[in-house]
């Protein structure tokens, strides 16, 4: 492992060094930084060897489709059948605003400071730097970016345990009701099996080894079957749920309010795509086009969550689970179905871990003497995935799960941070007053969903955990 004495104790990520691997650069061809002249500099750090238009546009839709995917018919369901995808669509045109913000700050600063490219983290910093009563502190700012970076991906991999284990679950029951017949919805269970937490402990070893896998180019073969896998099993589960609408369509056009913040946090979590845009720029061909792609990329995305978070609403009603694969019938194909996905999000879970661990173990190991970096870090890699297994173990609801982590983190880093740094940056070059009234409405009500999602799900946390108390569900 490379190590920066100089800046470990920063909270800098390998990925901030040229030419370190991130998830997005080691599951790609690396490439060479070019001539250093200012107006050319974000047409160099990609160059010939980067990512094409297509390539990057791929990249982006794949980091959108994931847990989040599946539990927004559920979303839709708390917020109502008109309201559920009008709200995904405003949030899906703020999310998309939000990055090219993000991107058009990192151009002002990069420039500034001379720099090919910036992480998140040290665009915060620098734009802290603007203001003299901030000047001093601005090394926190990229602190703070990396603290909800870990909170954001680590809180993936916990709901990536619970998806498992619940959707495992399920096809170990029900294996023995398995027919051919698709037509009719069978998901009940005939067969009881052990609590889902259990089965959080069976993966436990296995999720282990998979992180012990440091260069994430060894898993980019598996990683490339995963992707094709959950993409056929998004299509299967769309056709699924498009040709088994229930009629006449009685749902309410808008749901309980009190339920409105779950659907806020799943939904940030879905559209938490905002961390793989500066990584996605930088090893671009042509990295101007990435507005373009942003705004294409995230179109579609858009459009997919929500026509499944509604059609999946519309087919399986009130009775929609907390990921949509759990009413899938209980035949061979959705049986697979389950699985595959399945195995996509177990590979996620390096991909997910990947940037956690690169924040968090480099400022440990420039203390450990060389003969035992390869065991610490190793270490350290177990007891972070045994920590996000403990997590989902003490909340096994993948809705409440994938709602907190939402609220907690997801909001921070899409809605409410961007336009501060806009703010940040562009300090003294005349903002207008409708920008910064933008800024100020798009910052309020990401803290308002962050508070409100968070104290409904704790809420919901603590109403669910004492119903299992009583009714002596154990492991």
């Amino acid at each position: 492992m490379t190590k920066d004495k100089s800046n470990a104790f920063d909270g800098a990520v390998l990925s901030s060094i040229p030419g370190s691997p991130t998830e997005e650069t080691a599951l790609s061809p690396t490439v060479p930084q070019g001539p250093s002249h200012l107006q050319s500099q974000y047409e160099r750090i990609g160059g010939k060897g980067g990512s094409s238009f297509s390539q990057t546009l791929i990249h982006l839709i794949k980091g959108n489709i994931g847990t989040g995917l599946l539990g927004l018919p559920l979303a839709v369901k708390n917020a109502g059948l008109v309201l559920g995808p009008l709200s995904l669509l405003v949030m899906g045109i703020i999310a998309v605003h939000c990055m090219n913000v993000l991107v058009r700050c990192s151009h002002c600063l990069s420039a500034k400071k001379g720099k090919p490219f910036l992480t998140y983290g040290e665009v915060l910093e620098y734009s802290m730097e603007n203001i003299s009563w901030m000047s001093r502190h601005s090394i926190w700012g990229r602190r703070l970016v990396n603290v909800f970076l870990v909170i954001t991906q680590l809180g993936f991999c916990c709901a990536y345990f619970v998806f498992l284990s619940e959707n495992i679950k399920q096809v170990v029951e029900a294996a023995n009701v398995t027919t051919m017949n698709c037509q009719s919805n069978q998901t009940a269970v005939i067969t009881p099996s052990f609590d889902s937490r259990l089965y959080m402990l069976c993966f436990l070893p296995f999720v282990i080894l998979l992180v012990f896998t440091r260069n994430l180019k060894y898993l980019a073969p598996l990683s490339l079957v995963a992707n094709l896998a959950m993409c056929c099993s998004v299509v299967l589960i769309y056709w699924y749920s498009l040709t088994n609408i229930q009629y006449p369509i009685s749902l309410p056009y808008v749901g309980n309010a009190k339920d409105y913040p779950l659907f806020f946090g799943t939904a940030i979590f879905a559209f938490e795509g905002i961390g793989v845009v500066l990584p996605l720029e930088n090893k671009m061909q042509k990295p101007h086009t990435l507005s373009t792609v942003l705004y294409l990329g995230m179109g579609l995305v858009t459009m997919l969550y929500i026509s499944l978070g509604t059609i999946g609403y519309l087919c399986f009603g009130d009775q929609i689970g907390a990921s949509i694969t759990l009413n899938l019938p209980s035949c061979w194909m959705y049986q697979i179905v389950k699985l595959l996905y399945s195995f996509g999000i177990y590979i996620s879970y390096a991909l997910q871990f990947y940037v956690a661990a690169e924040i968090l173990i480099p400022p440990i190991m420039v203390c450990v003497p060389n003969r035992w970096e390869l065991p610490v870090d190793l270490a350290m890699r177990t007891v972070i995935v045994i920590l996000t297994c403990a997590l989902a173990v003490l909340i096994p609801e993948l809705d409440l799960m994938i709602s907190l982590v939402g609220s907690v983190s997801s909001s921070f880093l899409a809605l409410i941070l961007p336009p501060i740094l806009q703010v940040l940056t562009f300090h003294g070059e005349g903002l207008s007053a409708a920008t910064l009234l933008k800024n100020a409405i798009i910052s309020v009500v990401g803290i308002i969903g962050s508070v409100a999602g968070t104290h409904v799900t704790v809420m919901e946390i603590i109403n669910r955990s004492s119903g299992r108390d009583g009714n002596g569900t154990a492991f």
